[in-house]
């Protein structure tokens, strides 16, 4: 167990953390390190050696499927990648008239339905 590389693992997890804040702070980068007692030196090198493994994340070639999913992802399988189908209803009403409409409704009827309301 190489607890250099843990610690190492973490920091860069924290520091992930704390910039993810200041973004949505919505604070510029020197008010928030104020606010919030951070070096502000640290900060920015902390921003580069995330911007730096963020990069080469990206630029590594694609791998198949089969390969460790990233921390903070989880991998769907089996029934979980398909959606399921919600049956779900739609009421309308035109001129205090319902209409219960589902996925086996007829299209053209429905149609046909509406204008007949609408002229009402």
């Amino acid at each position: 167990m190489n607890t250099q590389k843990i610690t190492g693992e973490y920091r860069l997890s924290q520091w992930i953390d704390i910039i993810q804040k200041r973004q949505e702070s919505g604070q510029t980068i020197n008010d928030f390190c104020q606010a919030t007692g951070i070096n502000r030196n640290a900060y920015y090198y902390w921003l580069r050696k995330i911007r730096k493994e963020t990069y080469s994340e990206l630029s590594k070639p694609k791998t198949s499927s089969t390969d460790v999913v990233p921390n903070g992802w989880m991998q769907l399988t089996g029934a979980m990648a398909i959606p399921q189908q919600i049956n779900s209803t739609l009421v309308i009403e035109i001129s205090g008239c319902n209409i219960t409409v589902n996925a086996d409704t007829d299209p053209d009827l429905l149609k046909k339905v509406c204008l007949t309301l609408r002229s009402l």
